[in-house]
């Protein structure tokens, strides 16, 4: 009797620790910071609650979402510029869980802008080697998030062409879109680095780099990449880690283009976004 007397309370404490931890355990939740956005924009999707590495799903494409801290989930999903405006879902799968939000896609409805090209711009193609580069550089996916604070402006002027604007050159039928914003500023002006990464690719002119001009990509990390064009000259080298703010180059008119300007795209998993949805905000 004595001996039942102690290992009763002992098993009674068990049990209510037993169900103590059943209570504390976190539920998983999915969250987006938007339920609507327009084409070319990104939606922020958070899951917390799970140790369990999770699958995110937006219209068939596979996005990989990213640690963030104990047992938390981060992702910054594309809206593809040409998507067709309509409602969607996001698709979220951890462990044996599988959680949804419906979302929603706008228009953006940005105009046609007419360019005029000389014959020796209007000729100009991409080599393969620019092609291949680029396209390897812009689908980097790197755990690291280096980003943090505000995004920079990465040159001084003004905003000479929109993201999203449709195209057409020397007349032409519209055949694509601009996938990045213009900034018009004199020969020579520096280009900032508008988040701290590593430098991913430096192209030239003399490498093969004809439609870009004189490049630099750089990865700041989980998947988001900024791209500098038309460069006069490059003061950075592949591999080289930067700080937000920090001068990689200069404006030039390289590649194709019609006058000094700095083009600046963003890119999620290799899918172009609005830069300046980034432009003095900090995620």
């Amino acid at each position: 009797m004595k001996f039942l007397n102690i290992l009763l309370p002992l098993l009674l404490l068990m049990m209510l620790t037993t169900v103590a931890a059943g209570a504390e355990k976190e539920l998983v939740r999915l969250a987006v910071d938007h339920a609507q956005k327009e084409q070319g924009q990104f939606f922020i999707v958070t899951l917390t609650g799970t140790p369990s590495e999770p699958e995110l799903w937006f219209i068939e494409h596979r996005y990989r979402m990213f640690h963030q801290n104990q047992n938390s989930w981060r992702s910054l999903v594309p809206v593809e510029n040409l998507i067709k405006p309509g409602c969607y879902r996001l698709l979220v799968r951890a462990g044996t869980n599988e959680l949804q939000i419906p979302v929603s896609v706008i228009v953006n409805n940005r105009p046609v802008q007419h360019i005029a090209l000389d014959s020796s711009k209007a000729e100009l193609k991409a080599t393969e080697i620019e092609k291949s580069r680029v396209k390897a550089a812009l689908h980097t996916e790197s755990q690291e998030k280096r980003f943090a604070g505000s995004f920079f402006r990465p040159a001084s002027g003004r905003t000479s062409s929109l993201f999203g604007l449709k195209r057409s050159y020397n007349g032409a039928a519209i055949e694509s879109y601009h996938k990045g914003v213009d900034i018009a500023a004199p020969q020579g002006t520096p280009v900032q680095s508008t988040a701290k990464g590593i430098v991913v690719l430096t192209g030239t002119v003399d490498e093969g780099f004809q439609v870009h001009g004189n490049t630099v990509i750089i990865d700041h990390g989980q998947a988001l990449i900024s791209i500098y064009m038309h460069l006069s000259a490059i003061s950075v080298h592949e591999g080289q880690m930067v700080e937000a703010g920090e001068v990689i180059g200069n404006v030039g008119h390289t590649g194709i283009s019609t006058a000094p300007h700095l083009h600046w795209g963003t890119y999620l998993y290799g899918i172009s976004v609005d830069p300046e949805m980034f432009e003095g905000k900090a995620f």
